[in-house]
């Protein structure tokens, strides 16, 4: 699923949202529906400084894997865009590459991967430097822990 502009949503819509990734359900009208799977969120977000955005809470960031900035376009890229067709709906065009099969076959191969005591090792240290740096504002939380060893493990 793709939230564009999750930080333009209210705290309510927001709270629904990360609720569906924690709990891989929904429900509506009191009737609870499994989502399926696999079920990931990309979300994207407005920098907080601008009006109308409901910053997420450390406690609701915590639950998405990875965070990117990406910034402006070099110039070379926004030419491109600039040359390019007007249409901005090119859904159309996207071909799948992958089955949802396939896609949580990954996933459960992923998970039997065991990790070396060198990775654990690695990983435990990444994580206590997080804690004990004044540069970060909160450490890693355990679930935060637990996302990037399912992400070394991938």
């Amino acid at each position: 699923m793709l939230a564009d502009e999750i930080n333009r949503t209210t705290p309510k819509t927001q709270s629904v949202l990360l609720e569906a990734m924690e709990e891989r359900r929904v429900t509506v009208e009191g009737e609870t529906r499994r989502l399926p799977e696999p079920f990931f969120v990309i979300a994207t977000q407005n920098p907080s400084t601008l009006a109308g955005t409901y910053p997420l809470p450390e406690s609701q960031l915590d639950r998405f894997l990875m965070r990117l900035q990406l910034g402006y376009p070099d110039q070379q890229a926004e030419r491109q865009l600039f040359m390019m067709s007007t249409e901005r709906d090119r859904v159309e065009d996207v071909t799948q590459c992958l089955s949802t099969e396939a896609v949580n076959n990954f996933r459960r191969k992923s998970a039997e991967v065991i990790a070396s005591d060198a990775l654990l090792d690695y990983v435990q240290r990444l994580i206590a430097f997080t804690r004990g740096k004044a540069e970060f504002h909160f450490g890693l939380s355990p679930r935060g822990a637990l996302c990037v060893m399912r992400a070394a493990k991938t």
